[in-house]
């Protein structure tokens, strides 16, 4: 709906499209989903639909969408979410000559005012959209907005860091190993935004100023929604960027992994073994380097000589074998000099054009270049889908430069500085759009790291090549909490830590121990690690190979260690029956598996503050022990329900913290208002 046009308005509107121009600048504010706005603007020419995190719009109905135009500007009424625009002219006698602006304030159902634009500040002439030219044509862009000082806010993706609440913070939009910038963010004031910007740059919350800024762009774009609760943000947010698909059955089990199994026999052996135990495993993993060279994207002959026959041997297990890929092609590769012929890899802007030098030189995969996805798939396909195999790791996907000096390279899509943060989304849709084109529906591939809309594509996303100290294990709970706000659902760890694990250390075993109890409640459970002592391989020929970590099996810690190990894969297993159902709720409303206490119980202020537990789906909270030694804990039990004491049985009013024994073979878990009663018991021996 549109009121009758005003000549005297400086915004013009094109149904509840609403465009405003002057200084150069051409700023459109549309309605993009119920209750959320899309906002774009540029210099110098009109805004264009990259799509990069957001789908194309969807049609918002008439009854819910409305604008109006005044003298001063126009208000865009979409749901529970209220834009007024505010334009203004005037004579700037500094310099001489007129200026105009037009500034945005966002505002909830019941009025209250959720961010806005930075004032001009009269005299301080600042802007809230600031742009400046860079070489070439692109833009150098600064947005700043007011928000309230008070507000806490969660989301961005993963930074290996123990903090909650972001507000205060200040985050590299820019990915690296253990790092995924993901820019969304969710306020307790009731708004989500998206940065729909893959520039490198970088993201500020401060008490006195948001900034959101970009190295190199093309336009200011981002997405702003409004909601009474988190749910209500999760879901516009997923209905924005996309539904993370239904996870496959074999994503709810355990996941058996190593650096690496050097043969396919060694790896045969460990599945034998699980299943003579009578241990549930669901995905084992044959690790990077079962390849000839880097960029191979086969199997080595002499260590996995028939891949077919231990694909079948694996089925027959009922188990599922996942290979590695990294998007790495070695010089020395068989593909090398086809892929650059083509101009399928990434190009170095200066120097020598080698990007990574693990294992000698090599150049990365342009996966932002549609005829390199194609090729890779159709690489893949031929050399492990033809096998059986359907899942795949998705490794080095940040993508891993030796050096991180992002204006050193350039894609298909533009300069890394423009568009570098797109390359997790696109490695990962390699290979979704093409087993989806192959009749594969039940997708699900490891990724190194994400971007925002990476969910769409199957992305299970783990926090990368992180430390195995209990300093890395409390980072892991606030990675996944924020990969969930951030609206990556499906989201994993190496259990035990990724760096220097040993195998015969009892402190290790401990941390492991522990590890093992947060990764049975994750939303996927993963046992990886490069643990010590390292082994060597040698070929038939006397030639030595690429090292391998130590054992890193259930039973490899001691028969102590694998009394705990084995209990907790079991209950694992026995929760499957609500993950499925936890993960029907990620698919299709868009909430995450992972969550903080505050997104069911956002009216206890206390649930926005803890940073030591989570919740597995509405009604499994767990409180991992994170430090060496302790046997006992604080929990807090959030206020609106009750919760019973899994180890115990005992019954607890929310609204209080409890202190919890916490012997080593246990982690404290508590069951909402009666739920999952069959786990009542299931922690303790």
């Amino acid at each position: 709906m549109t009121s009758p046009v005003r000549s005297d308005s400086p915004v013009r509107a094109e149904g509840t499209r609403l465009i405003w121009r002057g200084g150069g600048e051409t700023l459109v504010v549309e309605p993009w989903g119920p209750d959320a706005v899309r906002v774009r603007a540029t210099l110098m020419g009109d805004v264009v639909d990259s799509e990069h995190a957001l789908l194309p719009r969807s049609e918002v109905p008439a009854d819910r969408a409305r604008v109006e135009l005044r003298p001063d500007g126009a208000t865009l009424i979409n749901g529970g979410l209220r834009v007024e625009l505010r334009a203004a002219s005037w004579f700037h006698e500094p310099v001489g000559y007129p200026r105009s602006s037009c500034e945005l304030a966002f505002y909830d159902a019941e009025g209250r005012l959720l961010l806005r634009e930075l004032d001009r500040g009269g005299s301080l002439d600042l802007q809230a959209r600031r742009f400046r030219p860079r070489l070439g044509g692109d833009l150098e862009l600064t947005a700043s907005f007011e928000s309230d000082p008070a507000e806490t806010l969660y989301g961005m993706g993963q930074y290996q860091q123990h903090v909650l609440d972001l507000k205060g913070s200040t985050f590299e939009l820019a990915h690296r190993n253990s790092q995924a910038s993901v820019p969304f963010v969710q306020s307790s004031a009731g708004y989500g935004f998206l940065w729909n910007d893959p520039a490198i740059g970088r993201a500020t919350f401060a008490r006195n100023r948001t900034e959101w800024y970009a190295e190199s762009t093309r336009q200011l774009d981002y997405w702003v929604t409004a909601g009474s609760s988190p749910a209500r943000i999760s879901r516009a947010y997923a209905d924005a960027t996309g539904h993370v698909p239904m996870m496959p059955e074999r994503g709810l089990g355990f996941w058996q992994c190593k650096l690496r199994y050097r043969s396919q026999e060694e790896l045969l052996a460990v599945a034998r073994e699980h299943r003579r135990r009578g241990l549930p495993m669901d995905v084992i993993v044959a690790d990077f380097f079962h390849w000839p060279h880097m960029g191979d994207y086969r199997f080595e002959d002499e260590f996995w000589p028939d891949p077919a026959a231990m694909v079948a041997e694996l089925t027959e297990l009922g188990i599922e074998l996942m290979v590695s890929v990294w998007p790495q092609v070695a010089l020395d590769s068989e593909n090398y000099a086809e892929l650059r012929s083509e101009n399928l890899l990434v190009r170095a802007e200066r120097g020598l054009d080698v990007q990574m030098a693990f294992q000698g030189p090599s150049a990365f995969l342009d996966v932002t270049n549609p005829r390199t996805r194609q090729w890779l798939w159709e690489t893949c396909r031929r050399n492990y889908g033809a096998h059986g195999i359907r899942t795949f790791w998705l490794d080095e996907a940040e993508p891993e430069y030796g050096v991180y000096d992002y204006d050193a390279y350039r894609y298909h899509a533009g300069p890394a500085l423009r568009v570098g943060n797109l390359y997790p989304q696109l490695f990962a849709r390699a290979f979704w759009d093409g087993q989806r084109a192959d009749g594969e529906d039940q997708v699900v591939n490891l990724v190194r790291c994400a971007w925002a809309g990476s969910q769409r594509y199957g992305a299970l996303v783990w926090s990368g090549d992180i430390s195995s100290t209990f300093e890395d294990l409390a980072r892991q709970i606030t990675a996944g909490i924020h990969m969930g706000v951030a609206g990556i659902p499906w989201f994993t760890t190496d259990i035990g830590g990724f760096h220097r694990g040993d195998v015969d250390d009892p402190a290790f075993h401990e941390l492991l121990i522990r590890w093992f109890q947060l990764g049975a409640f994750s939303p996927v459970m993963r046992l990886h690690g490069d643990r010590l002592p390292y082994e060597d391989v040698t070929a038939a020929d006397g030639s030595p190979r690429l090292r391998t970590g130590g054992p890193n099996e259930l039973w490899s810690f001691g028969e102590e260690v694998y009394r705990v190990l084995a209990r907790y894969v079991h209950l694992r297993e026995s929760m499957r029956p609500y993950l499925r159902e936890v993960m029907r709720t990620a698919h299709e409303q868009g909430q995450p598996v992972m969550r903080g206490l505050f997104h069911d119980f956002s009216d206890d202020d206390r649930a926005w503050t803890v940073d030591d537990q989570f919740l597995l789906g509405p009604d499994v909270l767990v409180a991992p022990v994170l430090a060496a030694g302790l046997t006992e804990r604080e929990v807090y039990l959030p206020a609106g329900a009750r919760w019973t004491d899994v180890a115990t049985g005992r019954v607890h009013e929310g609204g209080r913290t409890v202190p919890v024994a916490a012997p080593l073979d246990v982690v404290p878990v508590f069951l909402r208002d009666g739920a999952l009663p069959e786990l009542v018991g299931r922690t303790a021996a």
